[in-house]
This record gives C-alpha cells, structure tokens and sequence, in this order.
C-alpha cells in the first residue's frame, strides 16, 4: 500500500534525525575550533595559560551552541499557539545575538584576521608614504627661490662690474662705494643661494632613507609566515620613519631665509660716499639710494615668498596604532564580507535546520486535521474503544443498536430544524407562542 504524504514526512523526520544531531555536533565543534584560534589571537601572558585559556572558552561556546540548537530543534517545531510561537523566535533571536557577541567575531578573526592585520598596515604605509611626500615638497619649496637668488646676485655683480670698468652708474670707473655696495648685496645674495644648495643634499639624503623604510615596511607586509612577528618588525620601522619625516621637516630653511629678507631691508647699510668732488658725491648717492630701493624690492618679495612656503600646514606626526586580528577584522569588517559571512553561517546555519523541521511539522499537522477520524486515530486509543466495546457487550449494552438509535435521533432532529421555519407564519412573539403551545399539545 501507497503512503500517504503524512506518513511520508514523518518518515523524512524520522530519517534525518541522527544527520541533524550529527550536523549540529560538527557545526558546534567547527565553531569551536575557530573561536580557540581567535581566542588565542587576543590573550596575552604565558603560551600555557594562553592555551588552556582557549581551550575552556572555545569547549564553552561548543557545548552552547549544541546545546542551544538542540532545544530549539526539539520544542519549536511543536508549539501551535501563536504566544508560544512568538516566544521562541524572541528566545531564538536572543540566542543568536548571543552566539554572534561570544563566537562569530572570533570565528572572522580566525578566517580572516591576518588578511585584516595585513590591510591595516598597508593603509599605514599608504599615510606615512603620504607624510613622507609631504614633508619632502615643504623643504624642496625653498629650492623655489633659489632662481630669484640667483637672479639678484648675478644683477648686483654685473652692475658691480659695469661699474668699476666703465663707470656707467656714477661716470667715474674705479671701485668706489657704489662698486662696494652692489659687491655687498651679491655676497649677501650667494650666501643665502650656498645655504639652499647646503640643505638640498641633506633633504636629499633624509628623503633617502624614507623611501628605504617605506620599502622595508611594504616587504613585511607581503612576506610570508605568521603575521605577528611581521606587525612587530612593522612597528619598529615605523616608529623609524616618524623620526626621518621628523627631521626632514626641520631641515626647512624657510625661516632663514624669512629672516635673511628682513635682514636686506633693515640692516641695509650704505657706505659713505667717497667721491673726489660735490657732483660725484651727488651721483654716487643717487645711485645708492637705487640700489637701496632695489634691495628692499627684492626683500619684499623674497619675504613674501618666504611667508607662503611657511604658511603651509605642518606634516602631524603619525602614530603607530598595532591592532590585533580580531581587532582589526572589526576594524575593517566592511572589507572582508565573504570571512563574515563564513563565519555567522557556522554559528547560525543550524537555525535553518530548526525552521525546516517547523514547517514539516506544521504540514503534518494541516494533512492530518483533513484526515477521517479513523485514519487519524492511534493504536492505543483503538485499543482503548475496543476495551469499551467489550465491557460494553459484557454489561449487556447492545452497542451497534445505541448507535443505531443515536444515528436515527441526530437525523430527526436535523429534520425538524429544517421544518421548523416554513410554519412560522407571522413573527409576532405573541404568535410564536401560540404556535408553539399548539405543536406542544
């Protein structure tokens, strides 16, 4: 004989019970396992305390989530009362939150954690290398004066010498104080070009050893092995590189030469005139009181160059922050979803189990109210109906002419329900009573 589908689906349920226990019992110690590796991720102190440490925790959250399923597995699909049905889904619903807080996390941090120690360095690198840059462009911007310096003191010296050889500023050639003026101004003018030429092979070298570190620091984070001996090597380097980008900055000579343009101006100097006679004198100042307004010209506009290369924003001293794996998993959790993922389906999957064996339930339950009564009955309340026949006959109570009896009863009063409306002629209760006495009589 065919089965029906109730008793198919009991089967199933039958049939599937033990791989149920199994499944919860791998998925529990699979759990397990990864939580210990996340656990020893994040506990310090000595390798044997770290160890049982883990291994009490991570029994702990097995056990838990065996046993949490198990329940839920065992009583929900069961509960028909809607309150009872709501209850377990918040029961349910706490007890995932649960699971994820003392599980999942560390089961992410196990999957995925040195992939998220490993990001978190990188974007490290990416900031010091950004320091580095730009702190180097703040102390090359001073090289951008460096033509105007020289402009200047070519000018002077080629004045200087018009000077002495033709005497085309005063008429009179010989090294006069005019001569001796423009000699000063193009010695002040190499000097502050020798001071920027000094610091360019400094920056250089400090510019150097950054690039260096930065390298050493991305070779750690693709080398191979574990990842906690890396991030440690890591942080030595980078507390290095602070201290390269620290002293690159304070190479700047901008303040110098900020002072040294005020100096142009303000500690100008003219010699005394040393003209032979009154015309020359005259000339001599004449031409001094050009090159004066030529200084402070030049000693404007270095000064002002000299303000915007200070008026840049500063490079903020960047520190090192080590994360641990599960740190940093939480940490960049936005970038490794697939590991997430993983590791809630480990914890949560047996749920699926749970509602699966729900709706099978409920199913059975919808096919058999639909059943007849005879197919829905059991063996022992059969045993218990034959029990009352038999003592029943043994009393003397002929049952099959009760039943009889009670049949013909149930189908007269059935038939005078249905007559009952057609001799309600009027519906006035005083009539209904008089028609109620007449059947009576």
């Amino acid at each position: 004989m065919a089965l029906g589908p109730t008793q198919r689906l009991k089967d199933g349920i039958a049939a599937v019970e033990t791989m149920t226990r199994f499944a919860l019992a791998v998925l529990a110690l699979a759990s397990g396992v990864y939580t210990y590796l996340g656990v020893r991720s994040i506990l310090d102190g000595s390798p044997t305390g770290v160890f049982f440490a883990a291994i009490i925790y991570s029994v702990s959250v097995s056990v838990g989530i065996y046993a949490f399923w198990s329940y839920m597995a065992r009583f929900y699909p069961h509960i028909t009362s809607r309150a009872g049905q709501t209850a377990m889904l918040f029961v349910m619903a706490c007890g995932a939150a649960m699971i994820l807080a003392m599980s999942s996390w560390l089961n992410a941090a196990a999957l995925a954690g040195s992939a998220a120690v490993e990001q978190h360095l990188s974007e490290t690198v990416e900031g010091y290398s950004a320091d580095l840059d730009r702190a180097h462009q703040n102390v090359l911007a001073v090289q951008s004066l460096l033509p105007d310096i020289q402009r200047a003191s070519e000018r002077f010296a080629q004045l200087a010498a018009v000077e002495r050889q033709s005497g085309s500023l005063t008429g009179t050639t010989g090294s006069g104080s005019v001569v001796q003026l423009l000699t000063q101004m193009s010695g002040q003018m190499k000097s502050l070009e020798a001071n920027i030429n000094g610091s360019r092979e400094q920056v250089a070298e400090l510019f150097e050893q950054g690039q260096k570190r930065l390298e050493t620091m991305r070779s750690l984070i693709s080398a191979p092995g574990r990842i906690e001996p890396r991030a440690d090597q890591f942080s030595t380097e980078a507390v290095a590189l602070t201290g390269v980008i620290s002293s690159l900055a304070q190479t700047s000579i901008a303040p110098s030469i900020r002072r040294a343009a005020d100096d142009l101006s303000l500690g100008f100097i003219a010699p005394v005139a040393d003209g032979s006679d009154a015309n020359l004198i005259n000339r001599q100042d004449q031409v001094m009181a050009t090159v004066r307004a030529s200084v402070a010209a030049q000693s404007k506009a270095l000064a002002k160059a000299a303000d915007e290369i200070l008026a840049r924003a500063p490079v903020a001293e960047r520190r090192f922050v080590p994360l641990s794996s599960a740190e940093a998993v939480l940490q960049y959790a936005q970038d490794f979803i697939p590991a997430w993922a993983g590791a809630i389906s480990i914890d949560l999957l047996p749920g699926v189990m749970v509602f699966i064996l729900a709706v099978a339930h409920a199913s059975i339950r919808r096919q058999e109210e639909k059943l007849p009564y005879a197919e829905r009955i059991t063996a022992a309340e059969l045993m218990r109906a034959v029990e009352i026949q038999r003592a029943l006959s043994a009393s003397g109570v002929d049952l099959e002419t009760a039943v009889r009896e009670e049949k013909e009863d149930s189908k007269a009063e059935d038939e005078h329900t249905t007559e009952e409306p057609t001799n309600i002629t009027n519906l006035d209760p005083r009539s209904r009573g008089r028609d109620r006495q007449h059947d009576d009589r």
